[in-house]
């Protein structure tokens, strides 16, 4: 009787230890070429997500525009206040973040991707209607280039750099923060807020692409790479819309 029960411990043990998949002479082993590729499908799936993401926000507004929508909507929006508009960008980005780095439900998350997407693209339409209009000669196309340009630039930097850019986190905070402040202080007292906040912006966007990067390739968990995703997202276009800002205001 004895010796079948500790046959029977003896072949539990075998049992746990031949379906342990991480078991390696008798501890837990750790597989760095499956962590490798687990996370390289992340930073894939990631960058194919944002690229999906500039693709549908392109198609939106070229609809806008081939559909006549365009003008009666920049009208409206401009109706109200310039740096309302301006204000109410800021705001998106911001949500977008704070939802991007909380959301783990992936419906939600690509509900979050989407809505920043089309967000975007309704607030984007007055600015690239007063370009079309006012400026013309294929201002928009440039701004997105020198955009993606600066992009690729920034996402090199980070990638072969390695940098941990965590500590730009909160001078982005602040950042934000005053370009609120001035934007609300433009609305109250009726200034203009010229070529050097475009500048500046353009700045903080490119350390808001610099610090999504390296939370992306050391910290995000890799089932959110929607999320990481909008992230990236958010910061392209606000670099996007002070480039093509500060082009309007220099012609």
């Amino acid at each position: 009787m004895s010796n079948d029960r500790n046959y029977g411990r003896n072949q539990l043990g075998q049992d746990r230890y031949t379906n342990n998949p991480y078991a390696s002479g008798g501890a837990t082993a750790f597989d760095p070429e499956r962590a490798m590729s687990t996370r390289a499908n992340f930073l894939i799936n990631t960058y194919m997500h944002l690229f999906g993401a500039m693709a549908a926000f392109t198609l939106i507004e070229v609809f806008f525009f081939k559909s006549g929508m365009a003008l009666p909507m920049a009208k409206a929006m401009l109706g109200t206040s310039w740096l309302l508009v301006l204000g109410a960008f800021m705001v998106v980005g911001w949500m977008a973040r704070r939802f991007a780095y909380r959301s783990s439900n992936m419906a939600m998350q690509y509900l979050g991707l989407a809505g920043v997407v089309v967000a975007y693209a309704v607030i984007f339409v007055p600015m690239l209607v007063l370009a079309e209009m006012q400026v013309g000669g294929g201002i928009i196309q440039s701004a997105a280039m020198v955009t993606l340009t600066g992009f690729a630039g920034l996402t090199g930097v980070a990638w072969w750099s390695r940098t941990d850019f965590s500590f730009l986190g909160g001078l982005l905070k602040w950042g934000g923060v005053l370009a609120l402040v001035a934007i609300v202080g433009g609305v109250l007292f009726g200034f203009n807020l010229g070529t050097w906040f475009s500048v500046a912006m353009i700045g903080l966007a490119g350390a808001a692409i610099l610090y999504d990067t390296s939370k992306i390739l050391r910290e995000f968990p890799e089932d959110r790479y929607v999320a990481a995703s909008l992230e990236l997202f958010a910061s392209v276009a606000l670099m996007f819309w002070y480039v093509l800002r500060l082009f309007m205001n220099r012609r």
